[in-house]
């Protein structure tokens, strides 16, 4: 999955600083040549689209003076080299130093002017990285941000002769900024942990010789050798051997897949059993599982509106609280209500607290971490955005076919007419349906157990069927519209079957129809259920089978609503006028081509990744990479949750930041409450906004115990 060569992705390795991420975007994006940049704090990583090739090196250069004076900490380096950002001794090292300089001066018998310099070494121990930032802002013009904030603040505070108290508040800044650093590293970690599944290489097998390659050069047709213990390197399909693979990192799948020749495999499986050889079916970069990172890379550049306000609150707020704490500190002495020095001291304490690190940085996580935890439940989703949405589903749509079936279709009856004999109209028939990828012409041709000819031009017609051209005529195979349009008559009793019927006409004879049937997924019940348990109002189905195929599959779910014999074009019309009548935000869920427009119009739209088109998949919101419905169920509940964190962790820092502020204005706080308000609720939220993570894991363990119960 190599980008293009007028693309950059880049590492950021130490950002954690949302703000600052802002910033390097932002200046990124105004770069000569530069036509879009996306900072993801989340992956430590910068992509960055110029217009003209060969401009890379120079761009690079650009940004690392960029963000060397945003973030001095942070290092720039292409992707691929290491994530790993190293435990930060240098950090530890000179808060120690401080530290030991602060005790030294506040408890030993010094001279005043001894313990004086012993608090300023103190406090450039532990506050240089914060002075070197803010003069280096200052020279670009930037004041308002958190280095600033706590630099004015503890300079205040030695300018009123409070040196004790000015190095204690640096160091547990500085102290409390390190133990979110880590905090936000760990929870990064967590939520990245599916980047890891990826096998960068394979064994090729090329006329019995083994050879390791990188994945990235294995070609489609051919064959790759997986041990036991090892993970499929790329799609493909079984070509000998028996094995059990463990998909749950990938699907969120609990129960080991058994699987033989014939049977296909996802890259990033883990091999349980004996070896296999496998041929590959698709390239490295067209994989389920890297189609599947892309989408989760993608997801983390597209912003949630909860997460574009608090940005934007952000940077009105600081402000307004350096307004309000100059006037507080300038006003009521002047209007004779008490001294400089105390207001002043009120004033810093206002400054503390107003840092906005605890929403800036706790939001996105929140957010990131529950698409991470949907990831682990099989479910990839294209944005925060499609969490905030999903939270608020009210009315859920299915598709039938490949969604609530399985979508592996048996012939279960052939029934020809006049003299045409079974393996006549099924000859007829697979001639026809070959050149569809439609599940009901797979089980044909497979019934007819032989290749047909591949020569002769083959229609599709969407909703309907196939059309045949050949030296004498044309074979039609499809539903009985198809042959009524063409004004050929079929037989009636075909359609009081069960399971989808193909008629199938010959140079405008009725040849006969076959009846295909379809199985219900075990999941489907279990998902409409557990989809009213969240609250969810109505659940229904639209579908292209026939009417009474739906009747059938609906009456056994117990749907509120359904409609069958829907051509495409007939769905978005019923879609629009369900939610019309239903109100509220409405998810679709589908597998195939036809439901692409539905995916595209719904409020958030969810399609199935194991037997979905790609058409489905590039329209839809999300993708379900095991084909269970019960997956959108796990999305919207993870939704709930993860929509229910991130408005605790705002209610709970403007909460404390508010309270602080008013004792600080009335005199009852000091700065050691303002840098809890500050650095303490920036932690616990950071802490906070990873529980999605674990009720993620939660959602897999249940839905581990509840198969092996079934078991």
């Amino acid at each position: 999955m190599s980008a293009p060569r007028n693309e950059l992705r880049l590492s950021l390795e130490g950002l954690n600083c949302a703000q600052c991420s802002a910033r390097i975007e932002d200046s990124v994006r105004l770069l000569p040549g530069v036509s879009s940049a996306a900072v993801d704090l989340v992956a430590g990583r910068l992509r960055v689209e110029f217009v003209r090739e060969g401009e890379g090196d120079e761009i690079i250069s650009r940004i690392r003076g960029i963000v060397s004076s945003i973030e001095p900490g942070v290092s720039v380096a292409e992707e691929g080299a290491s994530q790993e950002t190293a435990f930060p001794k240098k950090a530890m090292l000179r808060l120690g130093a401080g530290l030991l300089l602060w005790v030294a001066a506040m408890f030993a018998e010094l001279p005043e002017g001894v313990r004086t310099a012993l608090y300023v070494a103190a406090y450039l121990a532990a506050g240089i990285n914060v002075l070197r930032t803010v003069f280096g802002n200052l020279r670009q013009g930037r004041i308002f941000d958190e280095f600033f904030l706590m630099t004015l603040a503890t300079g205040g505070a030695f300018a009123i002769g409070e040196f004790s108290e000015a190095v204690a508040v640096m160091l547990f800044y500085e102290s409390g900024e390190l133990v979110q650093d880590l905090a936000v590293a760990k929870s990064r970690r967590s939520i990245l942990s599916l980047m890891d599944i990826r096998p960068d290489s394979a064994v090729l097998l090329e006329e019995g010789v083994e050879r390791r390659v990188r994945a990235e050069e294995v070609g489609v047709g051919q064959i790759v050798l997986v041990k036991p213990g090892e993970r499929i390197p790329l799609d493909g399909s079984v070509r000998s051997g028996m094995s059990s693979l463990d998909t749950s990192s990938l699907t969120g799948e609990s129960v080991p897949r058994d699987v033989a020749s014939g049977d296909d495999v996802l890259a990033g499986s883990v091999n349980l059993g004996g070896t296999l050889t496998v041929c590959v079916t698709r390239l490295f970069g067209e994989s389920t599982l890297s189609k599947g990172l892309r989408l989760i890379e993608e997801a983390r550049e597209r912003k949630a509106p909860t997460e574009r306000f608090i940005t934007a609150f952000a940077k009105r707020y600081t402000p307004a609280v350096v307004a309000a704490a100059a006037l507080l500190a300038v006003v009521p002495p002047l209007l004779g209500m008490g001294a400089f020095r105390d207001w002043g001291y009120r004033a810093l304490v206002f400054l503390v607290v107003s840092c906005p690190c605890a929403l800036v940085i706790s939001v996105p996580l929140a957010l990131f971490g529950g698409i991470g935890a949907a990831s682990r439940r099989g479910v990839l989703l294209k944005g925060g955005n499609v969490l905030e949405t999903l939270a608020k589903v009210r009315t859920v749509l299915f598709d039938k076919t490949g969604t609530l079936t399985r979508g592996v279709f048996r012939v279960t009856g052939v029934f020809p007419s006049g003299d045409t004999g079974r393996e006549g109209l099924l000859s007829l028939a697979a001639a026809a349906e070959r050149g569809s990828n439609h599940p009901v012409a797979r089980a044909v041709v497979a019934e007819a157990g032989h290749s047909p000819s591949a020569h002769e031009p083959i229609e599709e017609i969407p909703g309907l069927g196939v059309r045949l051209l050949r030296s004498g005529g044309e074979i039609l195979a499809g539903n009985a519209r198809l042959l009524a349009d063409a004004g050929i008559m079929s037989d009636p009793e075909a359609e009081a079957r069960p399971g989808a019927v193909v008629h199938v006409a010959d140079s405008g004879r009725y040849a006969g129809y076959i009846v295909v049937e379809d199985v219900l997924r075990e999941q489907s019940k279990r998902a409409v259920e557990r989809l009213r348990s969240l609250g969810v109002s109505t659940v229904g189905m639209l579908s292209g089978d026939r009417p009474e195929n739906a009747a059938r599959i609906a009456e056994e779910l117990g749907l509120d609503l359904w409609e069958g014999g829907l051509l495409p074009s007939d769905k978005l019309e019923r879609f629009e006028r369900i939610r019309e009548r239903t109100g509220g935000t409405t998810l679709f869920v589908g597998d195939g081509m036809n439901d692409a427009p539905l995916l595209a119009a719904a409020d958030a739209g969810m399609a199935m990744g194991g037997l979905g088109a790609d058409a489905a998949i590039e329209a839809a919101d999300g993708v379900i990479l095991n084909d269970d419905p019960l997956g959108a169920a796990d999305a919207i509940e993870i939704a709930r949750r993860t929509r229910s964190i991130v408005w605790q962790n705002i209610v709970f820092a403007l909460g404390i930041k508010g309270l602080v502020l008013l004792m600080g204005a009335f005199g009852m706080a000091s700065m050691w409450e303002a840098v809890f308000a500050d650095v303490g609720v920036a932690l616990l939220a950071t802490l906070n906004a990873a529980r999605v993570l674990h009720f993620g894991e939660r959602l897999q363990r249940e839905s581990a115990t509840k198969e092996a119960t079934k078991e």
